[in-house]
């Protein structure tokens, strides 16, 4: 994976459950994963392996949706050479679900 978002960032997102009382449109979305037409949008992580979030594939906006993705999964990802790309702190800023507009064309 290029880019793995280090442990400390990990550490600063909110477990899993933790925003359940908060509406799917007003999650923070803490990393953007992509690769080709596919992005994962995440919102919480279990502090082991587990994402919960949004997850776009094949840039299919009918079928997207929120669900859970293995960390490990996602590094495992390749095409050809090309593997999982994850945005960088510097270039992603924790921002709304609602402001995403891939989220918000479903």
């Amino acid at each position: 994976m290029w880019n793995e978002p280090s442990q400390e960032r990990l550490d600063r997102m909110p477990r899993l459950y933790e925003t359940e009382e908060i509406s799917l449109e007003n999650k923070e979305i803490h990393l953007h994963f992509f690769i080709g037409g596919c992005d994962w949008y995440i919102a919480e992580f279990d502090g082991e392996d587990t994402f919960f979030g949004y997850a776009i594939l094949n840039q299919d906006y009918l079928n997207a949706e929120w669900g859970y993705v293995s960390f490990q999964e996602l590094k495992d990802i390749k095409i050809a050479w090309v593997e999982v790309d994850c945005e960088t702190e510097a270039a992603w800023t924790i921002k709304r679900a609602s402001r995403i507009p891939e989220i918000r064309r479903r």
